[in-house]
């Protein structure tokens, strides 16, 4: 039987679409998690509170979302540096 799929974490960044849920389909976002909600409503799925980022990777907007871990997708963190 195959291992279950790692279950998101708070730092974890994610492409979310239609296969993390059927909400996102038509238009992906990129998730940043700050929290995974402990309860537990449907078999193989999750609530996760973070923010929505934008294409450059900045937070516009926070919110909470209802997804299945295993169509979450991986994104790289992307670092900036400030000039002093």
């Amino acid at each position: 039987m195959p291992s279950p799929p790692p279950q998101p974490a708070p730092g974890d960044t994610f492409l979310v679409d239609g296969e993390a849920s059927v909400q996102f389909s038509r238009a992906p976002i990129g998730f940043s998690v700050i929290a995974v909600q402990p309860q537990t409503t449907c078999t193989g799925w999750v609530w996760l509170d973070g923010y929505q980022l934008n294409g450059h990777g900045d937070a516009v907007g926070r919110r909470s979302i209802f997804v299945r871990p295993e169509g979450l997708k991986p994104l790289k963190p992307r670092y900036r540096t400030t000039a002093h």
